[in-house]
């Protein structure tokens, strides 16, 4: 009785010293189980929407139509939808979604999460079942902020407490889309930098947000790592030069990648013009790509995490590494600069192996006399292509480690992190996602420019 009256005395002197109101603790973590929520419920949807078009086609397949011709038609429908949704009803929807959280930490964009929600999800299991070459960790953090917004707007917080609950629930997101609940704190605070709001109150939201998300996700998928690889000893001294200059490759390419996607963004762009028809016209055409793809070329479509594991035990050669580099990369760009709803994280994730990897082999047989893993250069590549585009090279490297279970890996990863990172930043190169918002800031100015104006010449022609 005595201790236990000793350990009541404890917590009460505990939340009697903590100036953090315990009931936004507790929506934090309310937060916490809703992103979880949604995380798992994303992945198991699309893991069955996968599963479903697979066994669709080879039932369809039996009445005499070619499997590649009902590939096309059901990717390209699947696209159709998900592009009509998601621009006839939540535009923001649109994409990766993690460049809206970041304007909404900084007040500039609304969270509409009544729309976002219903259409990140339904949009996503389209876009993402069909095929398309996109990730769920861009919509996870969109939901999870959405979720964040949601719970602040049902208990009516003062808007500070409800930045710490968006920014509780981004984190939560990406903890539960990748099981790496400290790279989705470290997301927030490295990435979300500029719009996150340091301070103790919201530092303990985004903790507990993402603990309890974690623990969401392992009560409903497990506790091992996402993906399933080989454990890697430290590697050698006079190799860690290698993981520097691979840095320095994906520094280059990063800045490279980036300028594409803008640059395939403003090809779509001239195109449609704003059109939702010609937005469908061409979804309709990639779907129907993408899904001859999947049955001709399958390993250059989906997110890209499936294929992690293959390319790490040595299952394709330099060259054909290679070629899947580049027909992924164009891949990518296509299926992204769409405005579909879904993430670049594991496309990334995926470039960053492949490429990584042909850099080991390459290595491995250029220099005999070292004793390198081809697989070491893979896992660094992961975070290192994550470093140079997204800008964030902590959270890159916190990422790669909690998803592979590599953790004795950390210096050649911090190596090539910040080989990229210096490389990406003497090139003059900007972080992906602030300029995702910037282009989206930009765009809505000019339509409240062009709004403005056609009012005033309608109020002119009025009183003429």
């Amino acid at each position: 009785m005595q201790s236990r009256a000793q350990s009541s005395s404890l917590v009460r002197l505990f939340l009697a010293a903590d100036k953090v109101p315990l009931w936004l603790l507790t929506l934090s973590a309310v937060v916490g189980v809703v992103a979880g929520m949604l995380a798992t419920g994303f992945q198991f949807g699309l893991h069955q929407i996968l599963a479903w078009r697979v066994e669709g086609l080879s039932h369809w397949a039996q009445w005499g139509l070619p499997r590649w011709l009902l590939a096309m038609l059901v990717t390209a429908v699947m696209t159709v939808l998900s592009l009509w949704m998601t621009f006839r009803f939540a535009p923001e929807a649109a994409g990766s979604g993690i460049p809206e959280i970041e304007g909404a930490l900084d007040n500039l964009r609304p969270v509409r999460w009544w729309r976002v929600l219903p259409v990140k999800i339904f949009g996503g299991f389209l876009a993402q079942g069909g095929g398309l070459v996109l990730g769920r960790e861009g919509p996870t953090v969109q939901l999870g902020g959405a979720a964040g917004k949601m719970v602040a707007d049902l208990f009516r917080v003062s808007k500070d407490n409800a930045h710490a609950l968006l920014a509780a629930g981004a984190a939560g997101g990406l903890s539960a889309a990748f099981n790496a609940p400290l790279a989705g704190v470290m997301f927030v605070i490295e990435e979300m930098r500029p719009q996150f709001r340091y301070g103790l109150i919201s530092i303990k939201c985004v903790f507990i947000g993402t603990v309890v998300a974690n623990v969401v996700y392992r009560t409903f998928i497990g506790q091992d790592a996402s993906i399933e690889m080989p454990s890697y000893s430290p590697p050698e001294l006079d190799s860690l030069a290698l993981y520097l200059l691979l840095g320095g490759l994906f520094g280059a390419f990063g800045i490279l990648f980036n300028k594409a996607i803008l640059k395939t963004q403003d090809w779509y762009a001239n195109y449609h013009q704003g059109r939702l028809d010609r937005r469908l016209v061409i979804g309709g055409i990639l779907g129907a790509a993408l899904g001859l793809m999947t049955v001709y070329g399958p390993d250059l479509t989906g997110g890209g995490i499936e294929l992690i594991p293959a390319v790490t035990v040595g299952s394709y050669t330099v060259g054909a590494l290679l070629l899947l580099f580049v027909g992924r990369v164009l891949t990518t760009l296509l299926c992204f600069g769409s405005g579909a709803p879904g993430g670049i994280f594991a496309p990334m994730l995926a470039l960053g192996t492949l490429f990584g990897m042909g850099f080991g082999v390459l290595c491995q047989a250029l220099l005999p006399g070292m004793a390198i893993q081809p697989g070491t250069f893979a896992i660094a590549g992961m975070g290192a292509l994550f470093a140079a585009t997204v800008r964030a090279p902590l959270t890159g490297i916190i990422l790669v480690i909690e998803m592979t279970n590599n953790y004795l890996l950390i210096l050649p990863l911090l190596i090539t992190c910040l080989g990229a990172t210096m490389v990406a930043q003497a090139l003059g190169g900007q972080p992906l996602y602030g300029q995702l918002l910037g282009r989206t800031l930009a765009a809505d100015a000019q339509a409240k420019r062009e709004a403005d104006a056609k009012r005033e010449a309608e109020a002119q022609c009025e009183t003429a």
